[in-house]
């Protein structure tokens, strides 16, 4: 059974990077506005497959996550405001 968990974790990790690749393209299809249908049908059936090996890993006692390295980077934090200061007074009026 340790085979098995370990090929369907090779099998889950390899559609989630797959899963990324097609939902950038989708995404560029969308910028360029083209049709973006073929793409998203591979996506949802790597979804039900995803789901099933998932069911599967689960059944034969794989809970252990599976991690994937992202292409996408994080959006970054909104820049912070500096604080204001009280201004100081140099001399007499």
């Amino acid at each position: 059974m340790d085979n098995r968990i370990s090929e369907i974790r090779r099998i889950i990790r390899a559609l989630r990077v797959s899963m990324l690749e097609a939902e950038a393209i989708m995404r560029e299809q969308i910028n360029r506005d083209e049709d973006c249908v073929f793409v998203a049908e591979e996506v949802m059936k790597m979804r039900s497959v995803m789901s099933h090996l998932a069911q599967e890993r689960t059944t034969l006692g794989d809970t252990d996550p599976i991690l994937v390295k992202s292409f996408f980077v994080q959006r970054r934090l909104s820049a912070q405001k500096p604080e204001a200061r009280p201004l100081k007074l140099v001399g007499r009026l």
